[in-house]
């Protein structure tokens, strides 16, 4: 009889100026379950080379759950290993490149605006200013919810911002990568994010075989902070643990 297969890790990716605590709860939630990575980004300044520093500190066989920029990330990931990885799940995120044109100027120029206010101000300063559309609009009057957030990005040094600022912009398209997409995969996204809407979700969903589409309703971009109960049972569904949950 062969021996049993192990099983693989679970990797969780924070997204753009994020950090380990927004996947706390599922850590929480799902850590007497799997091995579970927070990853980090570092300061590189290509999603490529996040992928690549990700796997090379990963365990050999990975579930990965990723959210918003690191979703990004997690596509590099199985575009470059998909032998590694036994599970997929995208939160709130895209997969195109840097639109052309008038988009393309209007996306940039938004996204060195903040840059400049945290050269200028400093990471909390921009905070307060890119957290606004981040979230439920609900989430807004919640003090304590939101000071979280802030604090959250204020650790996060401007060069470290500036990278992630380049490696977005540098984005490639993997719209062709979900075809070929075969491991179970989670797509989810919350109702209300004003940033990646439902509707990119839903054309990610059609396009990859067999993939499963949460529509996590009351919740903005943030959704591990702003829905985090309903993030850990899509996440124990997605695993196979139903019965955990």
């Amino acid at each position: 009889m062969p021996p049993p297969q192990e099983t693989a890790a679970l990797v969780l990716v924070p997204g753009l100026v994020c950090d380990a605590s927004v996947w706390q709860r599922q850590v929480d939630d799902l850590g007497s379950y799997r091995a579970i990575h927070v990853a980090d980004h570092a300061l590189c300044h290509d999603l490529g080379a996040r992928a690549d520093r990700l796997l090379a500190r990963a365990p050999a066989k990975l579930a990965i759950a990723a959210h918003s920029m690191g979703g990004r990330v997690a596509l590099e990931v199985y575009a470059r290993a998909p032998e590694r990885v036994t599970h997929l799940a995208l939160l709130d995120t895209g997969y195109d490149s840097l639109p052309a044109g008038e988009a393309g100027e209007r996306e940039k120029a938004g996204r060195y605006r903040l840059l400049d206010i945290a050269r200028r101000d400093g990471m909390l300063a921009m905070a307060r200013e890119w957290a606004q559309k981040m979230v439920h609009p609900r989430r807004l009057a919640d003090t304590a919810f939101m000071d979280g957030i802030y604090q959250m990005i204020a650790r996060a040094p401007v060069a470290q911002f500036e990278a992630q600022i380049n490696a977005l912009l540098a984005r490639p398209d993997r719209t062709a990568l979900f075809a070929h997409i075969r491991v179970p995969t989670l797509v989810l996204c919350g109702h209300e994010d004003g940033w990646s809407p439902l509707s990119q979700h839903e054309e990610m969903a059609r396009r990859i075989k067999g993939s499963v589409l949460v529509d996590v309703p009351d919740c903005g971009h943030m959704c591990t902070l702003e829905q985090p109960a309903a993030i850990s049972r899509a996440l124990f569904i997605w695993l196979g643990l139903e019965n955990k949950a």
